[in-house]
C-alpha cells in the first residue's frame, strides 16, 4: 500500500479528461496526455479530480478513466483516484477504482451542501469501509473543516491518511496542521498560484493544473518552495503563473477551460472541450492565451 507521507512529495500531476467535439471521452487523447505527463518523476497523478471534470462524468466514465491512467502510466507512479457524488455512488466508485489500480482515493464532498459533521463522518466512514485504500479529503468549495472536526473525522477513518486543501485560507489550514500534526500528509490544492503559501506554512506538496503544460515549471514551482527560495518563487509566480491565473479568473469555470484550450495549442497534447454547465474558452481569451503559451513555450525550450 502506498505510503502518502512518504511517497507523496513535491508535485502530483493533475490531468484534464479530453473530450471528443461531441463530448463523449477521447480515450485515445488521454492515453497521449498521460503518457507524456508519466515522463516526469511526478509523486502521483489524480485521475478524475476536479480539474478532470470528475462531476461532468457518469461514475462509470471516472472509472474508465482510472482504468485507462493506470494502464498508460505502467507503474512509473501511483495514481490517486477521486472520489464522489453521495454515499453509494462513491463507494461504488471506491471499489471499482481500486479493483482497477488506483493506489489511493481523493474524496470529493458529497453532494449536500448542507450536511452536518455526522453526515460527513459517516459519508467518509462507508468510503473507507468499501475499500483498502488510503483516502484523501479534498475540502473545496463549503466544506471547510475546523481543526477539532479534523480531528474528529481522524478518529473515525482509519484509512484517512492525506488533506488536500481546497479553501486557500492559509491562516486556517495552518492552524489545522499545527493541531493534528504528522497523522495526516499536508497536500496544497486549490492552485498553483498559492504554493508560496502552502509550502511556506509546511505542505510536502501541491496539486499542479499547469503540470498539463509545463512539467518542467510544476518541479520549479515546488524546488523553489521546498527550499524556501522566496527569489525564484516570486519570479515564477510574476512571469508565468499569475498572468495565466489571470485569464482563469475571466469566467467562472475557465480554470478547466482555460488549461484545456492551453494545451491545445502544444502539438502532440489534446485538451478539447469542457463539458455543460462548464463553458469554453472565448475567442477574444483565446488570442491572450496564445501570447502567454509563447512564453511557456520559451520557458520549456530554456
Amino acid at each position: 500500500m502506498v505510503d502518502p507521507k512518504k511517497q507523496f512529495h513535491g508535485v502530483f500531476g493533475f490531468p484534464v479528461t479530453p473530450f471528443k467535439d461531441d463530448l463523449s471521452l477521447d480515450l485515445p487523447a488521454l492515453e497521449q496526455n498521460v503518457d507524456w505527463m508519466a515522463k516526469h518523476p511526478f509523486c502521483a497523478m489524480v485521475a478524475t479530480g476536479g480539474t478532470g471534470e470528475v462531476y461532468s462524468m457518469t461514475p462509470e466514465e471516472s472509472i474508465e478513466v482510472v482504468r485507462v491512467t493506470v494502464k498508460t502510466v505502467k507503474g512509473r507512479m501511483p495514481i490517486v483516484a477521486g472520489v464522489g457524488y453521495n454515499t453509494v455512488m462513491a463507494c461504488h466508485m471506491a471499489k471499482k477504482m481500486e479493483k482497477a489500480g488506483a493506489s489511493a482515493l481523493l474524496v470529493m464532498p458529497p453532494y449536500y451542501i448542507n450536511a452536518p459533521e455526522a453526515g460527513m463522518i459517516a459519508y467518509f466512514k462507508a468510503i473507507n469501509d468499501a475499500c483498502g485504500l488510503p483516502l484523501s479529503f479534498y475540502t473545496r468549495d463549503w466544506a471547510a473543516f475546523t481543526a477539532a472536526q479534523v480531528g474528529r473525522l481522524c478518529d473515525a477513518v482509519p484509512n484517512l491518511k492525506m488533506w488536500k486543501d481546497g479553501q486557500g485560507d492559509m491562516r486556517k489550514y495552518q492552524r489545522i496542521m499545527q493541531t493534528i500534526g504528522d497523522r495526516l500528509t499536508w497536500v496544497g490544492g486549490i492552485g498553483d498560484d498559492c504554493a508560496p503559501g502552502y509550502f511556506a506554512i509546511g505542505c510536502q506538496a501541491y496539486t499542479s493544473s499547469i503540470s498539463n503544460i509545463s512539467p518542467k515549471m510544476s518541479f520549479a514551482i515546488a524546488d523553489a518552495g521546498l527550499k524556501g527560495d522566496r527569489e525564484a518563487m516570486n519570479a515564477l509566480m510574476a512571469k508565468y503563473v499569475h498572468p495565466l491565473y489571470a485569464l482563469r479568473d475571466r469566467m467562472k469555470g475557465y480554470e478547466v477551460s482555460i488549461m484545456k484550450s492551453a494545451m491545445d495549442m502544444i502539438p502532440g497534447l489534446r485538451g478539447g472541450p469542457v463539458r455543460p454547465p462548464l463553458v469554453n474558452t472565448a475567442a477574444a481569451d483565446i488570442a491572450d492565451l496564445k501570447k502567454l503559451m509563447k512564453l511557456y513555450a520559451a520557458y520549456d525550450k530554456a
